[in-house]
């Protein structure tokens, strides 16, 4: 994706209903959307593992995600 590019990549996500509903369930304890929390959740897990620059300067996905 080029740098520029500021829309976001849709991917089909399959997931257990067991895991759905604990999602659900804790995007509900966040005030975020379903996919709003995974969204978060993997950016923390790329943070984590690439530090906390791995997505660029302008990224700040936990403003984007709580406003939505």
């Amino acid at each position: 994706m080029e740098k520029n590019d500021k829309s976001k990549k849709q991917v089909p996500l399959r997931l257990s209903p067991t895991l759905y509903a604990k999602l659900a369930s804790w995007a509900d304890d966040d005030f975020r959307s379903v996919n709003g929390q995974i969204e978060y959740l993997l950016t923390e897990c790329v943070k984590k593992r690439y530090g906390k620059n791995a997505l660029g300067e302008d990224v700040d996905v936990e403003s984007k995600i709580d406003n939505q």
